[in-house]
């Protein structure tokens, strides 16, 4: 039997090697239990210090002087600078700017255009939404045909299933790292392998491991990346994405969205465009500074921990959810929808029940505040910089009394 108490979960939390960082972001007496990291990332406290004092003294201080200041280099330092502490990339291959989508669309764009003599693009059913449609609209735009893969709902994509679907026509596999619905943590080096070996190139989203997952994307051979900032880099709600191209691909890769930021010289305002040496090509319009600020911060705090003591505190919590729900939650028919290998979960546990649109609404009534997913999901999305083990143990605590009751 589980030990279900709060004394137990206490105990937990004052052994936690990282139980100092929750004290490092701004908290709600109203939020009793915060359960979506992996959808909005809390604040740094020194994020809101920064956001005031960006106002007063860069913005109304320095006014247009920014931009030749620091502003101009600002999407390609913190590139370097998240790729360092979270991606295992080197410098000069990520960049910030616009959104998910935006990037994901340019990325995946000039790598199906960089095969140019291949039909097809992979991609699975179970990938996030907007993912799919991007690849759905530019299959159509360039007459490529689509290869889908159908991976278990409780699951993701594995190297197997990959492997079917590889031909010598295929021009690019995108897949998720970390599946938003399920959690399944994917095998990105075994993926990439086989993608490789077949001649095509790979595009990860990292939208739900950036920041708590360890990647090791130039190691591993990885072509393209992206992801958000919002979930576990907590750079607010829509701060902008990040896109990585390994080094051997950017001068050979077209990027399809032309914009001034991203031209060989961009305050000249030339008659036509050709694009900048590097990375900078990547861009497209006038980066969003304000969106990036906190994101800082919470860059300094992953620096700090360390991405192996994140990983490891994001199992720990994941694998407490789990023993709370088979405990209190399984034997009221609650269906687990994640891999119970922690080697093949994300940071983010799913569970299933008939009930859970009305019991998902009635926690959030109570300051108990998880993410709920369509037709019957919950996910608990816990963030291993924020989220306490007391927090775990009273959001599934408090499914348990919304079901009993």
């Amino acid at each position: 039997m589980t030990d279900t108490s709060t004394s137990a979960a206490a105990a937990l939390d004052a052994a936690d090697p990282l139980a100092r960082y929750p004290a490092k972001f701004v908290r709600s007496d109203e939020v009793r239990a915060y359960l979506d990291g992996n959808s909005l990332g809390r604040p740094t406290l020194a994020s809101a210090a920064r956001l005031e004092t960006f106002v007063t003294e860069q913005w109304g201080g320095r006014l247009i002087r920014g931009w030749d200041e620091s502003w101009y280099e600002h999407p390609l330092a913190l590139g370097d600078r998240l790729g360092a502490a979270t991606l295992g990339a080197a410098a000069g291959q990520t960049f910030i700017g616009d959104s998910t989508t935006v990037v994901l669309y340019k990325l995946i764009r000039a790598a199906v255009s960089a095969r140019p003599d291949r039909s097809e693009i992979v991609i699975d059913s179970g990938n996030f939404p907007t993912d799919r449609y991007i690849v759905e609209g530019i299959a159509a735009e360039l007459n490529k045909t689509l290869r889908w893969i159908e991976p278990a709902p409780d699951r993701g994509v594995t190297a197997d299933e990959v492997k079917a679907v590889l031909t010598e026509n295929t021009a690019l596999v995108v897949i998720s790292h970390v599946a938003y619905r399920s959690g399944y943590l994917a095998d990105m080096p075994g993926i990439t392998a086989l993608a490789h070996e077949a001649g095509a190139l790979v595009l990860w989203d990292l939208c739900h491991s950036a920041g708590v997952v360890e990647t090791r994307l130039d190691e591993w051979g990885i072509d393209l990346a992206a992801g958000c900032t919002y979930k576990y880099l907590n750079g607010g709600p829509g701060s902008p994405a990040f896109g990585y191209v390994r080094a051997e691909h950017i001068d050979a890769m077209t990027q399809p969205i032309q914009g001034w930021m991203g031209s060989n010289n961009p305050f000249e305002m030339g008659p036509g465009y050709a694009p900048h040496e590097g990375i900078r090509r990547f861009l497209s319009g006038t980066p969003s500074i304000v969106g990036s600020l906190a994101m800082q911060d919470m860059i300094g705090v992953i620096e700090e921990a360390g991405i192996p003591a994140i990983r490891a505190k994001s199992v720990a919590l994941t694998e407490y959810a789990l023993e709370l729900i088979d405990e209190l939650l399984v034997p009221l028919g609650v269906t687990v929808s994640s891999p119970r290998d922690p080697a093949e979960r994300g940071s983010h546990v799913t569970i299933d029940h008939e009930s859970f649109a009305a019991v998902n609404a009635e926690l959030w009534k109570q300051g108990i505040i998880p993410d709920f997913r369509r037709p019957h999901g919950i996910r608990l999305g816990l963030s291993p910089l924020t989220t306490t083990f007391a927090e775990v143990q009273l959001g599934v605590e408090s499914i348990h009394a919304a079901l009993t009751k």
